[in-house]
């Protein structure tokens, strides 16, 4: 086969979309503004979408070629939108406020809502939280559709969501959940007195006005369409009802005794991993399920815990006699900075130390039986140790957090190479997607079973993944979720720093 076999040109793109310039293979284009320089992005769901027709479900290939016809449409809608309205002081502002929406921002804040002991609301938000990027997570990776297209759109981005699919949007599921449960919590303080009538109504207003921030924010982004954004907040008002309805249910049954718990618990995290669809693209999704899964885990783990062992008695004691805003303050810091501490801390050892013992452990295992291995993840059979991360990276995106307003043009792409055992092919199909004469010509048959042949192939900003990460990152948050709602107010409680 010549070099260019399983490569397509941009310039033999389908009439119905965008012509672009010739960009190297899996990459955009992104040409920051009032800067000619050239800066090359990985995207997910740009390939040939007879890749997507073959590597698919039938179910997934249908609903992926509608969701497409009508993101071409709404990409000329939302780029039309934009030029309208599109300001310095509105790009800034929606830019910034998606970070609001992100699971980077609320990994970090609800660790506080159970160190100042308003465990159950944690464990709902969290809940809440988890479920939204888990089913968002699970559907972006069935249907792998892309995003909103650019050109005609412009792509307003901070971190890198932008490398997920785009259908639908998980910071839209998270804006309606979140602003929902807190609805509901602050209504029943309406309702039993505790704020008044003008309050429940500024405090609605607010969060209706952050429920816009972020859901017309993804669109004026450029981030996603119309549809993905309708899709993001209906699947979170599912979740919000879901979790509404069954609350008590579930608070009742982590307060049982005996081991049934946590073994269900467990083993339903696992499974939930397990099932995850597979991508066509090396799409973050899947770690980001991991995450909250385990952190789900790991909360109610840790609830279970501290009841089986009375470890919490006291939640809401007082510092001395009376209300003294100086030591309150100076009490909420340090357990804000130690508690946020010791979760980075357990993060950066526990990985250090699972990357060391997981490798050998599962080499050793791949002798006895064969090990389950996910596609774009290396098995330990073919290395020795996982490489160490250059720089710190303690919470996913944390540190990733700049303002990059971009115009991305989406180059067709060779087809991704999927390691040795190529690509699963979920529909029964044979490994060769056929290139349609007429909007592809000269290319011929495309094979979707190539291999990488090294860390050159890989587009810039793709990190290798091992299989040892997966396993690991489900120990480090289940971790986490622990130091939160359990090891770290047990801690304080002990010290005396216990309070409302």
């Amino acid at each position: 086969m010549d070099d260019s076999a399983g490569v397509f040109d941009p310039s033999s793109d389908p009439p119905t979309r965008a012509s672009t310039p010739p960009l190297t293979p899996f990459l955009e284009g992104t040409w920051q503004e009032k800067s000619s320089e050239a800066v090359l992005e990985a995207s997910a769901g740009v390939l040939p979408d007879d890749v997507y027709d073959v590597a698919l479900s039938r179910w997934g290939a249908a609903i992926r070629r509608f969701l497409v016809r009508i993101l071409k449409k709404q990409s000329d809608w939302i780029a039309a939108m934009q030029a309208r309205v599109r300001t310095d002081w509105l790009d800034a502002y929606f830019v910034y406020t998606s970070s609001l929406g992100t699971h980077t921002f609320f990994m970090t804040l609800l660790p506080a809502v159970f160190f100042f002991g308003h465990d159950r609301t944690g464990r709902g938000l969290v809940v809440i939280l988890g479920m939204g990027v888990y089913w968002t997570s699970i559907i972006k990776d069935f249907v792998c559709a892309p995003r909103p297209y650019a050109p005609p759109v412009v792509r307003l981005k901070m971190g890198n969501h932008h490398l997920e699919y785009g259908f639908p949007s998980t910071h839209s599921t998270n804006s309606a959940s979140i602003a929902l449960y807190i609805h509901t919590l602050i209504y029943r303080l309406y309702l039993s007195g505790t704020i008044s009538t003008t309050t429940l109504y500024w405090l609605q207003a607010a969060l209706a006005w952050y429920t816009f921030s972020i859901v017309f924010g993804r669109l004026y982004c450029g981030m996603h369409s119309i549809l993905d954004c309708a899709v993001g907040v209906i699947i979170g008002a599912a979740i919000w009802a879901s979790y509404w309805a069954t609350e008590d249910v579930i608070e009742q049954w982590i307060s049982t005794p005996g081991w049934p718990v946590p073994v269900t618990l467990i083993s339903l995290g696992l499974l939930m991993i397990n099932q995850h669809p597979q991508p066509v693209d090396d799409c973050p999704c899947f770690e980001d399920s991991i995450a909250f899964v385990s952190s789900m885990v790991g909360v109610l783990l840790g609830e279970w815990h501290a009841i089986q062992f009375g470890l919490l008695q006291s939640k809401d004691s007082s510092y001395g006699d009376g209300p003294n805003w100086a030591i309150w303050l100076s009490f909420a810091a340090l357990k804000l900075f130690f508690g946020i501490l010791s979760i980075f801390v357990w993060r950066l050892v526990a990985k250090k130390v699972l990357h060391t013992v997981l490798p050998p452990t599962f080499r050793f295992a791949a002798h006895i039986f064969t090990l389950p291995n996910r596609r774009f993840y290396t098995p330990a059979t073919d290395y020795e140790r996982v490489p160490i991360e250059p720089g710190l990276h303690p919470i996913p995106s944390v540190i990733d957090l700049t303002l990059s307003p971009s115009v991305s043009s989406q180059a067709s792409a060779s087809l991704p190479r999927f390691g040795s055992e190529g690509l699963k092919l979920r529909n029964g199909n044979t490994g060769e997607a056929k290139a349609p004469a007429n909007e592809w010509p000269d290319k011929g048959t495309v094979n979707i079973h190539d291999s990488y042949s090294g860390a050159s192939d890989k587009p810039e900003g793709k990190r290798k993944h091992y299989d040892a990460d997966v396993l690991t990152r489900a120990m480090v948050y289940a971790g986490i979720g622990m130091i939160a709602s359990e090891w770290g107010p047990v801690v304080f409680q002990f010290l005396g720093w216990s309070g409302p």
